[in-house]
């Protein structure tokens, strides 16, 4: 152009002019030619990454997969550079397929390699952060991401088995038609036939019953053939029809359905190793761990710093707490230049330092770090641990062995059983027999009060962290006061055990009667005689071996696992056991389906309008106070009155925030009013069939799913309502009460006025009433009262006593009860159960305002068996309760 622009006279002159001319026509052919080699390798190129395209589509369903399990725990925290870097040396590891294939061949097993190495890979490194009981929870989302991700997976089916259907049971629907049904999986099953390719089930239930309880009394009902009709059935469709048959056994179910679907290899967690969370760590991401109940990583940590020549000096540790940031970072400032370890112990303890550790990783660069130098953390979750230094960090778990054979093992190996001369017990002159004994039954006993977690409610009340340390100071307590005394000391030995060193930690007085009646055996003369049982089984029993070694060689023949019976508990407690593994599971995965929302659109927002209309419509009026006030007024001699009256109150104002939350909700889905963030929840837990936190700021206690706990809220309604119309019920429903200590109180009230007694001289001497008992007729004294549960053991109504579980049983009705109110002194001493009554199966509770329990409820006194000794139903963890949980 510049030469064009110069030229002057005829162009055709000028050879300067015409040779860069031709030059440029040369160059501009040859860019031209360029231009069509590069579209064509844009286009081979664009060709090869849509070939790509479903290695992509599985890197990002994994990624989010993981994303999501921040939502189960704070520490399960992941960064998407984390991520690529995971995916990227995947990609390296991942094998290549054999030479001499076509290419389309060649790419497609290309693909399975790498999609393969990505999944696995993920598992893998996700796994060792996690804890136990989150392994096959991650590996169940891993599997139904995929599926879902690939259209292989109905909506509506994975709604249905996360929450068992929601909406209320329609009025005419068919009844079950079996004994061995529980109504919750009947009820279950009536929602599930209302979904594509279920819609028979229910009418063909009856005629193939039989084979159907085959599936229900089979050990392993997820490997039973189906009836015919439903032999076809996808294995995720089989996995809803046996939730609503065997609850309990879900987690089985997932564990195999899983291995179907992944591979064996993603339900066998990698054993965990420390030296390959080394291999991946750098100076610059600090090494987290993830402490749980009785762990304590340090031991571990040390002996793996001696190994790696990082021993003594070389490796510096303090506890956080108050006052020590300045120390700790001190200590990292001195590792960083000289190439140290530095171990910041419980980190959720120093939640105000938290910021300054964050700031302390963010600056740890690869020109100012050693090569050796090495951030060690350890923290309980916490949502104060930063989350930046999660996500790029190496996390780790590392469980304490499950089992009662792994605990007791633990204990002889750990300081300082292990130490061959403080086992050999020298200096105790006549107590010196009894020492190894009461060593073993306190290591019995401190493995039996950790193991009884895993029962819930039926174990403790409230799950409390017993470690090692409690252990500990017990076994060097029992030296001393062997060595100080001169016979055994048991009574003293118990109260520092159980009041002390492990009851120090027990908060609930029914749980602290349920540790005294644990350590009654171990620690009493009986026990430490050679062969004495410990379970009522007999596999477990005193060695009676004379060397350290000989009791390691008792315990290794123990089985790795352990009845119920073994922690005082009745069989029946394992399915307790797997039904609350059940809940845990789905409340965990519902938990990561938060981000999904309420509605979902179009039909989703059609259902929704069509539960909120259901319940609503099911409604009463609110009750007429002032009606109420006038056919019941107060009165001195009959304080039901009043207790009707706040009653009354307080179920008008739980309904009138159903009522207005679902009117709310109805015209935020036809867009007349904002969709609020209390208005979303609410929609949200309707289509999970969940109880609304709405409502519950209102409510009483209920640990119901959303449509029994609708049709439990109009029971109760109806209870007042026919006391309203018929007058003071001769037969109380307990349980239908709000608030039932007032109840309780009323009651004695009425007779304390009538007799002229002081309220608090009185108690209630309790009868459990004959089935044929006339109950119409109120009685003189007291109340009747009806709806109580037992859980962990059954009323015998043809002795009247307390009698063991029938099996598979886990719940039974109370006969009705007279409570009458009498003098303390005056009420007959009889061979009885303190059985404490909750309002919920959960049975903790909070202290409210009015100094009651927000659960317990009172203790009833139940008739037992002369020589079944009350520790026998403590064990059993025998309680009543007020309503059940489906």
């Amino acid at each position: 152009l510049q030469v064009l622009s110069e030229s002057e006279g005829n162009i055709l002159d000028d050879q300067t002019a015409i040779d860069v001319l031709s030059s440029s026509k040369v160059l501009s052919d040859e860019i031209a030619q360029k231009q069509v080699v590069a579209d064509a390798t844009a286009e081979r190129l664009d060709r090869t990454r849509e070939g790509y395209v479903p290695t992509a589509v599985r890197a990002s369903t994994l990624f989010f997969c993981i994303a999501d399990m921040a939502h189960i725990d704070p520490m399960y925290q992941y960064s998407l550079q984390w991520y690529i870097t995971l995916f990227e040396r995947a990609i390296d590891e991942a094998g290549q397929p054999p030479a001499g294939l076509k290419d389309a061949e060649a790419l497609s097993q290309r693909l399975e390699l790498l999609i393969a190495q990505n999944t696995l890979s993920v598992y893998r490194n996700v796994c060792r952060s996690l804890y136990e009981k989150d392994k096959l929870l991650f590996s169940f989302l891993m599997a139904t991401s995929i599926m879902r991700s690939a259209g292989e997976l109905d909506e509506s089916e994975w709604t249905f088995f996360l929450t068992g259907g929601s909406g209320l049971i329609p009025d005419d629907a068919p009844k079950k038609p079996v004994p061995w049904l529980a109504e919750r999986g009947w009820g279950e099953l009536l929602r599930l036939s209302e979904l594509d390719g279920f819609g028979p089930l229910v009418h063909a239930f009856g005629a193939k019953a039989s084979e159907w309880e085959v599936i229900y009394e089979s050990a392993t009902p997820q490997r039973e053939p189906f009836p015919a009709a439903y032999g076809s059935l996808s294995n995720f469709a089989r996995l809803c029809v046996l939730r609503c048959l065997r609850p309990d056994k879900v987690v089985s179910m997932v564990n195999d359905f899983v291995g179907d679907r992944l591979g064996a290899t993603f339900v066998e967690p990698p054993p965990f190793s420390l030296e390959d969370c080394y291999a991946d760590s750098s100076p610059t991401a600090p090494l987290v761990f993830i402490l749980s109940p009785g762990q304590d990583p340090m031991s571990q940590l040390l002996k793996f710093a001696e190994t790696k020549g990082f021993g003594g000096r070389r490796t510096q540790a303090i506890s956080l707490g108050q006052g020590q940031g300045p120390l700790a970072q001190r200590m990292i400032n001195d590792a960083l230049g000289n190439g140290g370890w530095v171990v910041l112990q419980n980190c959720h303890l120093a939640t105000s330092w938290m910021t300054s550790l964050e700031k302390i990783c963010e600056d740890l660069t690869p020109e100012r770090a050693h090569v050796d130098f090495r951030l060690w953390l350890t923290s309980s979750p916490s949502k104060h641990f930063p989350v930046s230094v999660l996500q790029n960090g190496v996390k780790m778990t590392n469980e304490p062995p499950k089992g009662l054979r792994a605990n007791l093992l633990g204990s002889f190996l750990a300081d300082p059983i292990s130490d061959e001369a403080f086992f050999a017990g020298d200096g105790m002159g006549e107590n010196a027999a009894a020492w190894t004994p009461l060593v073993f039954s306190l290591a019995f006993f401190h493995g039996v009060i950790q193991e009884r977690r895993k029962f819930g409610a039926l174990g403790w009340n409230i799950p409390y962290e017993f470690n090692e340390s409690d252990l500990r100071i017990s076994v060097r307590q029992l030296r001393l006061f062997l060595t100080m005394f001169d016979d055994v000391p048991f009574e003293a030995l118990r109260y520092c055990f159980g009041e002390a060193n492990y009851g120090g930690r027990v908060t609930d007085d029914k749980d602290r009667r349920c540790l005294s009646a644990l350590l009654a055996e171990p620690i009493s003369a009986a026990a430490i005689e050679p062969g004495f049982t410990f379970s009522s089984d007999g596999v477990y029993c005193q060695p009676g071996a004379a060397t350290h070694e000989g009791y390691l060689e008792s315990i290794r023949a123990l089985p790795l696992t352990q009845l119920p019976t073994a922690f005082g508990l009745h069989e029946n407690a394992d399915i307790t056991k797997d039904l609350k593994e059940t809940r845990e599971l789905f409340d965990a995965v519902l938990s990561t389906q938060a981000r999904a929302g309420a509605g979902g659109g179009g039909g989703g927002e059609d259902v929704l309008d069509k539960i909120a209309e259901g319940i609503a419509s099911k409604l009463p009026p609110a009750f007429d106070l002032d009606v109420a006030g006038a056919n019941y007024p107060v009165q001195y001699l009959e304080s039901m009155n009043t207790v009707l009256h706040q009653e009354l109150i307080r179920f008008n104002r739980l309904t009138s925030v159903i009522r207005s939350s679902l009117a709310s909700l109805r015209k935020a889905i036809r867009g007349l009013v904002v969709m609020s963030s209390d208005l979303e929840a609410l929609g949200t837990a309707l289509v999970q069939g969940v109880r609304p936190a709405l409502w519950m700021k209102r409510s009483f206690p209920s640990l119901k799913p959303l449509g029994s706990y609708v049709s439990d809220l109009l029971a109760r309604l109806a209870f007042f309502q026919g006391w309203l119309d018929n007058g003071v019920p001769t037969h109380f429903w307990i349980s239908g009460f709000f608030f039932t200590q007032a109840f309780l109180t009323g009651s004695s009230q009425n007779y304390a006025r009538a007799n002229a007694i002081p309220i608090d001289h009185l108690g209630f001497d309790m009868h459990v009433l004959p089935a044929n008992h006339d109950c119409s007729v109120a009685p003189q004294e007291g109340v009747y009262v009806h709806g109580i549960f037992l859980e962990g053991a059954r009323f015998d109504e043809s002795s009247a006593v307390l009698g063991e579980s029938e099996p598979k049983v886990l719940f039974t009705k109370l006969p009705s009860l007279w409570l009458r109110p009498q003098r303390e002194a005056d009420i007959a001493d009889r061979a009885h159960y303190l059985c404490p009554l909750y309002k919920t199966s959960d049975r903790r509770g909070t202290l409210s305002t009015t100094g009651h329990s927000t659960n317990f409820v009172m203790f009833l006194k139940l008739p037992r068996l002369e020589e079944q000794p009350q520790e026998h139903w403590v064990k059993r963890g025998v309680a009543a309760l007020c309503e059940l949980d489906d």
